[in-house]
């Protein structure tokens, strides 16, 4: 469904995120019976999704360069692509990791990808769910302007006033059919709710408290004296029980990183008590167990586990509540959660459903129930009716009163004026960090807090510090900011490698003499070969097991050919084979994992013992020795360098240029960091997975065909031990193997610290346990500082 007339700009009401019946879609005269993604797009349709279609891996220009052809950005994309953002009002560097940004920067730079493609079609799913009013406004700007270009735009919203702003015919959805359909100017508001709840609703706000008493059985409340980080200052406030307090401003002003030091998921300091007890910060163990529960405006990253049920959603805060002796009564859960359902009106067919299947309401409910479930003595609400639909906002605003009415505090961050004014007793407006107005009774309005933020004079703290300190801040920044990306770990690594060597080499100055120094070279160009492969399927959020047993077996077939004795045309063919071989098994993990919907560790583990299998049934005992003028081939050196090592390093530099600049890279990396949202920006997802093992397979031939002139015989036991190897110099490299990071740099440098550790136990005299041991030692170092690196530059 959709709106009429000519153009159209406007399209109010709900939508469940399911897939279209059968019919026909026409865009700009051109008709279609089914859409992807890219077909959409090439169509002259873009969409701005309520969940914005950005891979959180990625910076801020390779989203840009994803989503839009190279054709439309031109010879100079950066400039590009800074003219598209500021076209929205986002000022953020290129360079940042999407997993950086806030919220609403996050969907600001989903609409600049959208309106950069200048579409004839443009649809906005809740385009203004976290964004402040002077956002809202520059938006509804620029969505004046594509219409002026002649575009059409859907603007999908369960915000009334805006539909009624931006719209010129408003067509109502409900269950997946067309409830009404009018020009804006001809409905009003009240009958656009009549149609999208299904019934009549008196108000929208249930009645505030009146006087100063407190609920029955209310104790304490909420006392914060001189709160203060990075985002707010000083700030003091009081939420008395049974009372609902807002704070509102213009976002990024502070608001919402308060209600994130209250839960602790923020470092703050100053005084916070609650119920008359002290509430220690920084923790959100502790948070909790005072009684704090904390509702994200992100409830899709940090409010919900998107593929566990509605029942184990709604109890993850409280599942000391229905435990005995460490076990989980069920049935005590069971009716606990059913009882929130029906409280909260919840539809979902059963609470065992995925939470990830139900409408945004209903996922905000499960929230709500969480909250309530855990019994709390404070509830901080940021954003509560984010995406949800008109008559789940009634009934969010009726359980927030009704929680406060029980005696409960609750503190709300809201960019939504009206929402602020009609369910709010008191509110707080803040300015650049500060409280700059406190309003209650009749001053509670949407007018008198646009007028208290306007005249603020408040500023944030710091200003004016002396140039020396912030010289130093700048340095701490860009040391921050190298610490969180995908080459410190290679700086790391080759720091590593050089003070190994230096050690070893001062008690064994034999460490460092030309024939030792040429094998270690030799057999890393092996490893590498190979952890280049892994690393690709890694990239795609996969693993493979088999790459082991795969190099084993290329060795295997070719003592059968590359044998002394044979042609030089029986020598090709056997390497034809061997590189036949190795496709196959590319082509088949990737077939099992995207089509035959196998794990990636079941399905490379499957190969993996068929593999060797194989090799052992074709030889159960060495035998077919490599010929030796092969051998030496494959092995030639440039001084005491081998070529295969020139050619691994080259092929890391080839690679990673390739992972950075190129759509390939981009796709890879894509489909590793968010597979929805990389279908959703046209990547063929997959095609660049099965692609993944292919060329995984690929590049293990080629660690398969140095470990047969290196063994010089057919040996079914060889090459096992490539698969841990493999899988461990990608993780020393840095590449994360929830997939979309990586670096093909990281994984050579960690191949040669792998390497390295071998050969220098030999030349320590320690056996031959030391080198799992260091092995094992380096990769949990390496996870452990990675991870602590990358979450602190998040932080920051």
């Amino acid at each position: 469904g959709g709106p009429g007339g000519a153009p159209p700009r406007g399209w109010g009401g709900g939508g469940g995120g399911r897939p279209p019946p059968p019919g026909a879609i026409e865009i700009g005269g051109e008709v279609h019976t089914r859409l992807t993604p890219s077909l959409a797009q090439e169509s002259g349709l873009a969409i701005v999704h309520q969940h914005p279609a950005l891979l959180p891996d990625m910076t801020v220009a390779e989203n840009m360069s994803l989503a839009a052809p190279k054709d439309r950005r031109g010879s100079g994309s950066a400039a590009w692509m800074r003219e598209q953002l500021e076209r929205v009002g986002c000022s953020v560097e290129l360079s940042t990791r999407m997993e950086e940004l806030s919220v609403a920067q996050r969907q600001l730079v989903e609409v600049a990808k959208a309106l950069a493609l200048e579409p004839k079609v443009l649809i906005l799913d809740e385009p203004t769910a976290p964004l402040g009013a002077e956002m809202v406004a520059g938006l509804f700007e620029q969505i004046r302007a594509a219409t002026a270009r002649g575009a059409a735009v859907i603007y999908i919203s369960h915000r009334l006033p805006e539909v009624r702003e931006i719209a010129d015919r408003v067509t109502v959805l409900r269950d997946g059919a067309v409830r009404g359909s009018a020009p804006i100017d001809e409905i009003s508001d009240e009958e656009m709710v009549r149609l999208i709840v299904g019934r009549s609703v008196s108000t929208t706000f249930p009645p505030k408290r009146s006087g100063d008493e407190l609920p029955d059985g209310a104790s304490g409340g909420l006392v914060v004296r001189g709160l203060s980080n990075q985002a707010f200052e000083n700030v003091d406030l009081e939420v008395r029980p049974g009372e609902i307090v807002g704070l509102a401003g213009i976002a990024g002003n502070g608001q919402s990183e308060l209600l994130r030091a209250l839960a602790g998921l923020a470092r703050a300091s100053g005084e916070v008590r609650l119920g008359g007890r002290e509430l220690k910060l920084g923790s959100p163990a502790r948070a909790r167990a005072a009684g704090v529960a904390y509702m994200s405006a992100d409830r899709h990253e940090e409010g919900l586990l998107m593929r566990l049920s509605v029942r184990e959603n709604a109890t993850l805060s409280s599942l000391e509540r229905f435990a005995r002796s460490g076990v989980v009564q069920r049935r005590a859960e069971v009716a606990a959660v059913e009882e929130q359902r029906k409280a909260l009106n919840i539809r979902t067919v059963s609470i065992e459903k995925d939470v990830g299947a139900l409408s945004g309401g209903n996922q905000q409910k499960v929230v709500l129930a969480r909250a309530l479930l855990s019994q709390p003595k404070l509830v901080l609400a940021d954003e509560p009716t984010q995406g949800v639909d008109a008559g789940a906002r009634v009934e969010i605003y009726r359980i927030l009163r009704e929680i406060a009415d029980s005696g409960i505090p609750v503190l709300i961050v809201s960019s939504d004026g009206l929402e602020i004014e009609g369910l709010c007793d008191r509110v707080l407006v803040f300015s650049r960090g500060h409280v700059v107005g406190e309003l209650k009774g009749d001053d509670v309005s949407e007018e008198q807090i646009a007028r208290t933020i306007l005249t603020a004079t408040s500023h944030r703290g710091g200003r004016g510090e002396p140039s020396r300190a912030q010289g130093r801040s700048d340095i701490a920044a860009r040391v921050r900011q190298f610490a969180k990306g995908d080459y410190a770990p290679s700086a790391i690594l080759a720091l590593a490698v050089v003070l190994l060597a230096a050690y070893t080499y001062g008690q064994n100055q034999r460490f460092l003499a030309a024939f030792n120094l040429s094998s270690l070279l030799l057999l890393l160009a092996a490893l590498a070969f190979i952890a280049f492969g892994q690393l690709i399927v890694i990239m795609t959020a996969g693993i493979d097991i088999s790459v082991g047993p795969l190099a084993g077996l290329v060795a295997v077939i070719g003592s059968f050919f590359v044998v002394d004795g044979k042609s030089t045309a029986t020598v090709v063919l056997g390497f034809a084979i061997m590189l036949g071989a190795a496709l196959a098994v590319g082509v088949l993990n990737g077939s099992l994992v995207r089509f035959g919907r196998f794990t990636p560790v079941a399905a490379t583990l499957a190969t993996y013992i068929a593999l060797q299998g194989i090799s052992l049934l074709l030889r159960p005992f060495q035998g077919g020795y490599i010929s030796a003028g092969v051998s030496s081939a494959i092995e030639r050196k440039v001084g005491v360098v081998p070529v295969a090592f020139i050619v691994a390093v080259c092929l890391a530099i080839l690679l990673e240029y390739c992972l950075r600049y190129t759509r390939w890279g981009l796709a890879l990396r894509a489909a590793g960091s968010d597979e929805d949202s990389a279908h959703r920006l046209g990547v063929g997802v997959d095609r660049a997975i099965v692609l993944a093992y292919v060329a995984s397979s690929a590049l293990t031939f080629l660690g398969g065909v140095m470990l047969m002139a290196q063994i010089g015989v057919g040996d079914p036991t060889q090459g096992v031990s490539y698969t841990l190897a493999s899988i461990t110099a990608v993780v020393l490299g840095g590449a994360s193997l929830f997939g979309g990071r990586g670096s093909f740099i990281g994984a050579l440098l960690g191949a040669a610290l792998i390497q390295e550790i071998i050969n220098a136990t030999t030349f320590l005299s320690l056996s031959q346990a030391w080198q799992f041991w260091f092995q094992g030692l380096f990769v949990l170092v390496a996870a452990a500082v990675y991870t602590t690196a990358r979450r602190r530059g998040v932080a920051a």
